[in-house]
């Protein structure tokens, strides 16, 4: 497999909140950080995606009586897991590590704006229906395959590659360059549905060969 001049790298939620010491920590999540970076040299589009969520937010526990973090309620969209308050926006925990190289991206979308509607997708929102705006840009670019890297794997990557595929893209996940929540058994989830989507797993280092040896 290697990189070709129609694949994006989708950077997903590489934030400071997602890491360790963060509201929702991902364990282990800042070793994303170095890998992300030295794919992102290799691509020739890269998008960013940034939780960035209002305070009060729906997805919040918080917003809820008598809720607890992790809990799961019914909602007009579905399911939604509650989460501690995590990437409002304008604070520190909404910025991406600090070691993010952020000088690549080409776009940096900003999703679960939406004070109502919890967003783990970068393509559309959890109710389905609210579109990004993301695939017709990856479209407008000549973008066919997609490989996406970040956190959380079992959440907004999952959601991500999925969307991509229904989109019409090809999707691929680095393994390396993410790391799972694991909630009640989601990372097994997250795959069984990938898998059915055809979305594809491969590790940097093979990517990262290839470009060499093709530069």
């Amino acid at each position: 497999m290697q990189i070709r001049p129609d694949d994006a790298l989708l950077i997903i939620d590489v934030q400071n909140d997602f890491c360790p010491g963060g509201a929702l920590a991902v364990e282990r999540g800042d070793e994303v950080v170095p890998v992300c970076n030295a794919l992102a040299r290799r691509f020739d589009t890269v998008v960013l995606t940034q939780d960035w969520h209002p305070r009060g937010h729906a997805s919040f526990a918080s917003s809820h009586d008598n809720a607890r973090p992790y809990d799961t309620i019914r909602v007009s969209y579905g399911d939604q897991v509650l989460w501690p308050d995590h990437c409002v926006q304008g604070t520190r925990g909404a910025d991406f590590h600090p070691a993010l190289e952020t000088v690549h991206a080409d776009m940096v979308l900003r999703k679960g704006a939406n004070r109502d509607i919890d967003s783990y997708s970068a393509f559309r929102e959890n109710d389905l229906k609210t579109r990004t705006g993301l695939a017709s840009w990856l479209r407008e670019r000549g973008v066919r395959r997609v490989f996406l890297a970040g956190l959380a794997e079992d959440f907004c990557v999952r959601w991500s590659a999925v969307d991509a595929t229904e989109e019409g893209f090809d999707a691929v996940v680095v393994l390396d360059g993410v790391r799972a929540i694991d909630l009640d058994g989601s990372l097994d989830d997250a795959w069984e549905e990938m898998t059915r989507a055809g979305v594809e797993r491969v590790r940097s280092q093979n990517l990262l060969l290839a470009a060499g040896s093709a530069g």
